[in-house]
């Protein structure tokens, strides 16, 4: 789904675009936007900047994005299948049988290549058939995106052999496609078309292949041997552990805990703090840029592209930048959204696998161990929301000269945290009556995404649309917030809250 998902994205991006911008002057005027430093860190090195077509905008703009969800999705695939299972395992009772040492990673590998290879042909079909881009430069461009994202399930190798817990192996291969991503942009920022330091980043071997404008192959060689070697060492690195250990030993804690540590509470942040600190790190290194787009000349650039454009007028309406601003702190609720949802339901394998109720054995009440999760999970939704994207953008804004209504970004995060608090409380009454039925929390989550981007091309109906929390907080800051709706998303929260407890204190673990 994840692959499939990424190809419909792509010729939605093409088919959209085309319709917004459908003349060479709308396209140039973009062009204009794309030349700012800003953009150069959220997009490319510009190339084809000065005769913008269709899928010069797409490689330039949309290839660095490709890139970061597919390599996400080949990360947490190889942590999986490889580190998690030995977590579980799992691994070493498959290892019982006569198979080789390096059996789970190739599996695991293949996979990834297999789905990655989905999405190629899949988006080539559609860029061609669809977006009537050309052949040669599609399937180029895609196949350099799912190298590079390749090149980081290989890194994830690397990490899987370096820590214990399949957490930690994630974080740092997230931590390495983050910093890929920076060296690119400031490489790329000083000088035109990207300098030697943009070189050093794998991402920006794709975008220097130049599809749609003079393409060239040849990075693609680059990708390959970085795969190769990445494998090469994580193999190497394999056969120096020991099954379930890593090479990077943790340091040995106190022999007696403090007080602090013995409380469901302590537990659920251990758990979760280190995924929360890369979702954090993830967050301000992905809006700080933006608010740095912000700087300078960027209001009466927005105002000119409106201006020129019927189409992105109406998306703009009459203030571009609280338009902006709307649009930013959108994205920022949607990522959080998302690790908000996983964090509540990192629960559901601790009771599958006994380890809640060893805990609940200690004199722990139920609603005490539930509510502790979601504590953790409403105080990561907060800081991200909060620190992440709404202090982000107003710091990237100011530091480049930019105007940044710190009070306003701090309202919209607000209104956003309450129709976050919905989507927590939400998925944890699920936990707590049906289990079996959290998926459905990701069924609302595909509500809220497809209302908050298609539901006015859709034409949805109302009925529909207001099912999506989202929906309730509406354009802030372009429109203002209504009280009412804020009331009610705080009532239904603490409705689905009440419902989650009761149902967790009523029913029978499913293991423990």
């Amino acid at each position: 789904m994840w692959a499939v998902s990424l190809a419909v994205f792509c010729v939605y991006y093409v088919v959209g675009v085309a319709a917004v911008y459908p003349n060479a002057a709308d396209r140039q005027n973009r062009a204009a936007v794309m030349s700012s430093p800003g953009s150069v860190i959220m997009g490319g090195p510009g190339y084809g900047l000065e005769d913008y077509t269709i899928g010069a905008m797409f490689a330039n703009e949309m290839a660095i994005w490709l890139i970061v969800l597919l390599a996400t999705m080949n990360i947490l695939m190889t942590t999986r299948n490889t580190r998690a299972e030995e977590a579980t395992g799992r691994s070493e009772l498959v290892r019982a049988l006569p198979i080789g040492r390096h059996a789970a990673s190739v599996a695991a590998f293949l996979v990834v290549v297999i789905a990655d290879a989905i999405f190629v042909v899949l988006g080539s079909l559609l860029l061609v058939s669809l977006g009537d881009l050309a052949v040669a430069d599609s399937v180029a461009l895609l196949t350099g995106v799912m190298l590079t994202a390749l090149v980081f399930a290989g890194v994830t190798t690397v990490t899987c052999q370096l820590t214990v817990h399949g957490r930690a192996a994630s974080g740092l291969a997230f931590a390495a496609l983050g910093a890929s991503i920076l060296i690119r942009g400031v490489g790329d920022i000083q000088e035109q078309h990207g300098s030697w330091l943009s070189w050093v980043s794998p991402v920006a071997w794709t975008q220097q292949m130049r599809p749609y404008v003079d393409l060239r192959l040849w990075p693609l060689g680059l990708s390959v041997v970085a795969v190769l070697v990445m494998l090469s060492l994580g193999a190497f690195l394999s056969t120096r552990r020991d099954l379930g250990g890593s090479l990077l030993h943790t340091r040995a804690g106190r022999a007696h805990a403090t007080p602090a540590l013995a409380s469901p509470l302590a537990l659920a942040f251990r758990q979760q703090r280190s995924a929360l600190l890369w979702w954090f790190v993830g967050c301000v290194m992905m809006f700080a840029p933006l608010g740095v787009f912000l700087g300078g000349d960027a209001e009466n650039i927005l105002n000119s592209i409106a201006d020129q454009n019927s189409l992105t007028a109406k998306i703009f309406g009459d203030d571009p930048l609280a338009a902006f601003f709307a649009l930013m702190l959108l994205h920022c609720a949607l990522a959080v959204a998302v690790f908000s949802i996983a964090s509540v339901l990192r629960v559901k394998p601790e009771e599958d696998e006994g380890r809640l109720g060893l805990g609940l054995s200690r004199s722990a009440s139920r609603s005490t161990v539930l509510l502790a999760q979601l504590a953790v999970a409403g105080f990561g939704a907060v800081l991200l929301l909060f620190g992440g994207g709404a202090l982000a953008l107003w710091g990237g804004a100011r530091a480049s000269g930019g105007e940044a209504d710190l009070v306003t970004l701090l309202q919209g995060a607000g209104a956003f945290a309450l129709g976050i608090a919905v989507l927590i409380t939400f998925t944890a009454a699920l936990f707590a009556w049906v289990p079996k039925l959290t998926a459905l929390s990701w069924v609302l989550f595909g509500v809220v995404v497809v209302d908050s981007f298609f539901g006015g091309l859709f034409e949805l109906p109302a009925a529909v649309s207001r099912i999506s929390p989202f929906w309730w907080v509406g354009d802030f800051p372009t429109t203002p917030l209504e009280p009412s709706h804020m009331i009610g998303l705080g009532a239904v929260a603490v409705l689905l809250l009440s419902l989650a407890v009761a149902g967790f204190r009523r029913r029978d673990l499913t293991a423990g």
